[in-house]
């Protein structure tokens, strides 16, 4: 069905309306209903919110509860946040509605108060998730009266191709998918490249273990998201879109493609969009959940209807994608990062960050850490800061051990690093990546033998199988850290082990195999006594493996 495009005096006057709705309820109550804070039970909560607020006439036209995004601190849910009294409630229950909605006009609920004034939230310097999950994220009258859709209308009505494009570059952005290619040279790249039809795609293709972010701001910004890639097709002189997403985010693909007909429902996506002469079409497409198609030609070929496979490159997908059409492919973060950047300009971006490395990055932060959760923080943090001020440290009276970035291709970054600074060459430096935002945080009683070992069992499981060196590769170096860990290698294998891992890097076809040997390395080169007590004193420091004769204190390494 075609509906009439929305002008944007249109797009003021319905964000006129929703603003003044909105103000007629003194307070906005929002209970997270991401994936985290569902799952303890947020449902239940915003359910018994609104049963109490319609108790009361008072209640119910002065309150208005909504459904809202993720404040970021998970492991505290469901959280309930009220932006009027600067309150969010953590850990809340549907018992606890009467209290909460009491309170709005009083003190409160202490018992249920969340620091929000803590390191956690005040070192946070918040783009990509600036809206803190103050939005009914299946509302798009939320996000229009957030501010929504007026970066597309400005660049639509206000700004060349060429402009949209040199503001990007200018903010200096790089893609927030791992490599940190410059945003702008690739969009640069695709808007030069001759043909009539070109593509554009957003990577929501998110598999590594202990990674939430892209699945987050997909649930809790799905029209930021869908404007970014809107902006970026007008850029390049893209007239289809795809959102390719795995399957395993139900939530996420529930919210994506509500939004996508919301937005053409309000003529934000379609025909003539703006009134103007850009037409842009959206499909979402899901991934069966293959580590892999988050390489980009493995991508193409799924979204293809072919195996997730890689192909050599070049060409690249900027030359030849989508059935040999000129193709942007960029991640969720990349994409959400566009709405400000546009309204704000690229300068004001730049501020931000470090000389090489701008603006923000978001992180899922994991493993033996007080405060796991979705954090973002400026590029130039130290992983000091990180990890003790935002994530409160190690619990329990353990000790910092490591922190794995960049998911399975990244490394292990031991404590005397950790004023290194989060940013994509520091990280390089040290055997790791940036990555699309992983952070995985190992105490003393992890043994790093054994974490490679979990790492590389993942990589050869995910390998596609296309090339030996991933295929073979992988396994044979996964077997070689397993006889470590049972106490049955020798120095001999250890050394064989270190070739093989810099044949699998430089030999393999795509990122997978190339960057599988990273958590091996990474761990010898600084935790090379631990596989040294293995092979020669048969013990694991950590008590962890269980080589010949060993009791163990745990069967497994829990990241």
């Amino acid at each position: 069905m075609a509906f009439e495009s929305m002008t944007s005096d249109e797009l003021r006057h319905l964000r006129e309306e929703e603003e003044a709705a909105q103000a007629a309820y003194r307070h906005r109550v929002f209970v997270c209903m991401g994936t985290a804070c569902q799952s303890v039970g947020s449902g239940l909560v915003l359910d018994a919110l609104q049963a109490e607020a319609q108790k009361t006439e008072k209640a119910e036209k002065t309150c208005r509860i909504s459904a809202g995004g993720c404040q970021g601190n998970c492991a505290s849910g469901p959280l309930v946040a009220i932006p009027a009294q600067e309150v969010l409630y953590e850990q809340v229950a549907g018992d606890n509605a009467a209290a909460i909605i009491a309170a709005l006009d009083d003190k409160p609920v202490a018992a249920l108060l969340c620091d929000n004034k803590s390191d956690f939230f005040v070192k946070q310097k918040r783009i990509v998730t600036s809206l803190r999950g103050y939005l009914d994220p299946s509302r798009i009258e939320d996000y229009i009266a957030a501010g929504g859709y007026e970066a597309l209308f400005k660049a639509l009505t206000e700004m060349s191709r060429e402009e949209v494009v040199a503001e990007v570059t200018r903010s200096g952005l790089r893609g927030r998918g791992g490599a940190g290619y410059p945003t702008g040279l690739k969009w640069s790249t695709v808007a030069k490249a001759a043909g009539p039809q070109k593509y554009v795609v957003v990577n929501a293709d998110e598999g590594d273990p202990g990674a939430f972010m892209n699945r987050s701001v997909l649930e809790d910004y799905p029209f930021r998201v869908l404007e970014g890639l809107t902006i970026a097709a007008y850029a390049v002189g893209a007239n289809k879109g795809y959102v390719y997403v795995r399957a395993e985010y139900p939530l996420a693909v529930k919210r994506v493609q509500d939004a996508i007909r919301a937005a053409e429902k309000h003529g934000l996506l379609g025909h003539k969009i703006g009134s103007t002469a850009f037409d842009f079409h959206i499909e979402v497409r899901l991934g069966a959940g293959a580590f892999v198609c988050g390489e980009e030609t493995a991508l193409i070929a799924s979204i293809e209807g072919g195996k997730g496979l890689p192909s050599p490159r070049p060409p690249y997908p900027a030359e030849s994608g989508l059935w040999g059409k000129p193709t942007l492919i960029n991640n969720v973060e990349t994409y959400t990062n566009i709405v400000p950047i546009i309204v704000n300009g690229g300068a004001w971006y730049a501020e931000t960050g470090t000389e090489r490395s701008k603006g923000t990055k978001t992180f899922a932060l994991s493993g033996r850490i007080k405060n796991t959760g979705l954090v973002e923080v400026p590029l130039g943090m130290t992983l000091r800061e990180m990890i003790f001020d935002i994530g409160g440290g190690v619990p329990d009276g353990h000790k910092f051990k490591a922190v794995q970035t960049g998911g399975p291709a990244g490394g292990c970054i031991p404590e005397a690093h950790l004023d290194a600074t989060i940013d994509y060459e520091s990280l390089m430096q040290l055997g790791s990546f940036m990555g699309s935002g992983g952070m995985i945080v190992m105490d003393d009683s992890s043994c790093m033998v054994d974490v490679a070992k979990f790492f590389m069992q993942f990589c050869a499981a995910e390998s596609c199988g296309k090339c030996v060196p991933c295929r073979v590769g992988t396994a044979h170096m996964h077997d070689m850290l397993d006889r470590i860990t049972r106490g049955e290698s020798s120095l001999e294998e250890l050394a064989q082990l270190e070739s093989l891992c810099d044949v699998v890097k430089f030999t393999s076809l795509c990122g997978l195999g190339q960057g599988a040997p990273n958590p091996v390395l990474s761990t010898l080169r600084f935790f090379k006594a631990e596989y040294l007590a293995h092979i020669v004193g048969n013990v694991c420091p950590a008590g962890v493996c269980a080589p010949v004769g060993q009791d163990i204190r745990r069967p497994t390494c829990a990241l």
